[in-house]
């Protein structure tokens, strides 16, 4: 039976987590929890699956969550809680369903702590992607990635030889605004940007589906997990989102990783792998589907992906101010505060105005990182 710990188990990711461990039983214990503020489902999550630590946002939520709970299930709150929940207990794998930045000191903690990570959370990579992997190679654990294109990536690369990858293509199912020009994206709603067509997802991933700025995150975080240059690493506009990403080598033979628009899937994979075992999830019937489309990226339409290959590029604290403004602009967009197409206008005025430093160490990325929060949530229009 496998141990693990979930960072976000109210998310998206952590509730599907949740429904493998349901489903198989008597493959996995959970150890650990987080949450952030929805109290009342991580209860819920407590009550049924009885691990031995719930963390919560703060410590209101921590005293009334408490309150609901067995005496033997500790509830922390905080930094402090999802240090615990990542790294203190017995978990063999954490999977770190975190959005946005403040997944990757837990993350690091728990790698330093031996534990295997089923990595859903892209900013860890983005932003300290040199430091996580020097620490993954260090302790000799597995670093096992949970975003379907990057687990279509890792199948599609078991037992073949890294030397002979010739590139590696991700593909996008081009979100909520795929079909629409630039001109038709003005005045557009928040309503309207979270219909995503093929995912159930969070909002915020789900807006960043609609700018493509989640498919830059995943080409910075594909050339830390597979060691490929940006020249190496491509997108391809894919809309019904079955061919998860593919692998050309040298020879030009091309091996890709199909399924249902699922994340069950990549996440039962890393949390079983080597092995594989059965989802309650549907069969893939390409005869059903009868035909598959393919696109050429097209980077005027989508500016957000040229500038992520541009900080990944650029490299240093870069890739960390394309995040942390991007988080921001989301926010803002969210509420109401700016439009849609204003989320690329702040990530690049936040771009040009940052100074990117070499080989930040995690105080440099912290501090580059509350910057760009700072500037990005002072633009005006």
């Amino acid at each position: 039976m496998k141990k693990i710990a979930i960072l976000g188990s109210t998310g998206s990711i952590g509730t599907q987590t949740l429904d493998l461990v349901k489903h198989s039983p008597e493959k996995f214990q959970v150890e650990a929890i987080s949450a952030g503020y929805n109290s009342d489902l991580v209860i819920e999550q407590a009550k049924q699956f009885q691990p031995k630590l719930v963390s919560v946002a703060t410590k209101e939520l921590a005293e009334t969550v408490a309150s609901q709970l067995p005496s033997n299930i500790k509830v922390l709150y905080g930094d402090a809680g999802l240090l615990e929940v990542a790294a203190a207990t017995d978990a063999d794998l954490l999977v770190s369903a975190l959005v946005g930045s403040q997944g990757l000191r837990p993350t690091l903690a728990a790698i330093e702590a031996g534990k295997d990570i089923g990595l859903a959370n892209k900013e860890t990579l983005v932003s300290a992607g040199h430091i996580v992997t020097e620490a993954v190679s260090r302790k000799g654990v597995a670093l096992l990635p949970i975003d379907s294109e990057h687990s279509a990536i890792f199948q599609c690369l078991n037992g073949e030889k890294r030397s002979q990858v010739s590139q590696i293509t991700i593909t996008a199912s081009g979100g909520s605004f795929r079909d629409r020009t630039r001109e038709q994206l003005i005045g557009v709603t928040v309503e309207d940007a979270l219909k995503h067509p093929n995912w159930s997802m969070g909002a915020k991933i789900t807006i960043d589906s609609a700018t493509m700025v989640n498919k830059g995150l995943e080409v910075m975080e594909a050339h830390w997990l597979f060691g490929l240059g940006y020249e190496d690493i491509k997108v391809l506009l894919h809309p019904e989102s079955v061919i998860h990403s593919y692998v050309e080598f040298v020879d030009h033979s091309v091996i890709a990783q199909l399924g249902n628009p699922d994340m069950r899937v990549p996440i039962q994979y890393a949390l079983t792998y080597p092995n594989r075992y059965t989802t309650p999830t549907t069969k893939l019937d390409l005869a059903a589907i009868g035909k598959l489309h393919f696109r050429e990226m097209d980077y005027t339409r989508f500016p957000c992906l040229r500038m992520a290959f541009e900080s990944g590029k650029q490299g240093g604290t870069t890739p960390t101010v394309y995040n942390a403004a991007n988080e921001i602009a989301v926010a803002r967009f969210l509420k109401g505060d700016i439009s849609f197409l204003q989320i690329e206008d702040i990530i690049e005025a936040s771009l040009h105005k940052h100074e990117s430093f070499a080989n930040p160490t995690i105080e440099v990325i912290h501090e580059q990182d509350q910057w760009a929060r700072t500037f990005a949530a002072s633009i005006r229009f």
